[in-house]
């Protein structure tokens, strides 16, 4: 695995996690849905998200008719199940030990599901990063900045790569326009997972 590439605060190392490793963080994951399922989430204007999602940690993001926000809680009822130790090393390894996640937010994306530009601005405190992991299908990610309808680049994110989002890209705008179905054999019928790993200050 060679260094980051560097993108604006955006940072990206491609191939951290290589196929054994991936196979077993999605041994991990199965245990995280085990307990807490993948649902379907609407936006607060009640326009279902093409996504499913559950989350583990302290506390979980959620989006309903309610709005955007953390919550200890799945809709179901029950805590969130603890952050896979195989996740948290990675936050370690790049993020550092000064403050553990709150939050690992799980997204599946199956065919045809994508993700509109948006800003991580729930969280409160904007000084520690966001990790990304993507596991599976290839994704299109696209980047902009800080300012709604900036410029914007596009980089194909593939299973096992891992993103850190800080400094100036910590706000920036940012979704996936499409993910190339089939791409990947991790996942027996396909689909890309991505965790987004978070500090919250509630």
């Amino acid at each position: 695995m060679s260094g980051p590439i560097e993108m604006d605060g955006f940072r990206l190392w491609h191939g951290y996690l290589d196929p054994a490793q991936q196979t077993h963080m999605v041994d991990d994951l199965r245990a995280v849905v085990a307990v807490a399922p993948l649902y379907a989430p609407v936006t607060p204007g009640g326009k279902p998200m093409s996504v499913r999602m559950t989350s583990a940690g302290r506390l979980g993001w959620i989006t309903d008719r309610q709005g955007y926000r953390y919550a200890p809680t799945h809709p179901q009822g029950q805590p969130w199940p603890p952050i896979p130790g195989s996740v948290l090393a990675i936050w370690r390894d790049l993020c550092g030990t000064e403050r553990a996640p709150d939050c690992c937010l799980v997204n599946f994306y199956g065919e045809g599901a994508k993700m509109g530009l948006h800003q991580d601005k729930d969280e409160g405190d904007f000084s520690f990063p966001v990790l990304s992991i993507s596991l599976g299908d290839s994704a299109l990610f696209r980047m902009g900045g800080t300012e709604r309808g900036g410029p914007t680049r596009s980089v194909w994110l593939h299973s096992g790569d891992v993103m850190v989002m800080g400094g100036p890209a910590r706000l920036a705008w940012h979704g996936v326009d499409r993910v190339r179905h089939g791409s990947s054999t991790l996942l027996p019928k396909g689909g890309r997972i991505n965790l987004t790993l978070r500090v919250v200050a509630v």
